[in-house]
């Protein structure tokens, strides 16, 4: 439960200010006293803020491509995936922790015990998947 409302609050965290910005451009730039001009710029303004909000972080990109590999195959061959791509780009380095834990849980919530997880573990980025798997049990 208490993971269900920290990504909750997460997205709410990342999502709330892109909306409260969005809409108080929009509704600036309908404002009567705008000129045509000074409302192009700021639906051009919105526009990029918009797009910019859609792109996705590579780390992020990448998480949810290694847990639907674990999800097809197996988290050993989602632990060599990372481990490849760390090497492949090194600054994703600093999130393989990360990565890796969210590897372990997802491990466990496929396999439905911690036991069964472990016997995928990999030494790819310290014991994070291992942390991962203790995190759900």
């Amino acid at each position: 439960m208490n993971h269900a409302a920290r990504r909750i609050g997460r997205s709410l965290a990342l999502v709330l200010p892109v909306v409260l910005v969005l809409s108080g451009t929009l509704a600036v730039a309908r404002v009567p006293w705008a000129t045509p001009a000074e409302s192009q710029v700021v639906t051009a303004s919105a526009e990029k803020a918009s797009t910019q909000a859609k792109s996705r972080a590579p780390q992020d990109v990448l998480r949810e491509r290694l847990v639907a590999e674990l999800q097809e195959k197996d988290p050993g061959v989602a632990l060599t995936s990372l481990q490849r791509e760390i090497t492949r780009k090194p600054s994703l380095a600093r999130h393989c922790m990360a990565i890796a834990r969210a590897l372990g849980k997802a491990a466990v919530r496929k396999y439905g015990s911690p036991q069964r997880a472990h016997r995928f573990a990999r030494p790819v980025c310290d014991t994070s998947f291992a942390y991962g798997i203790g995190q759900m049990s």
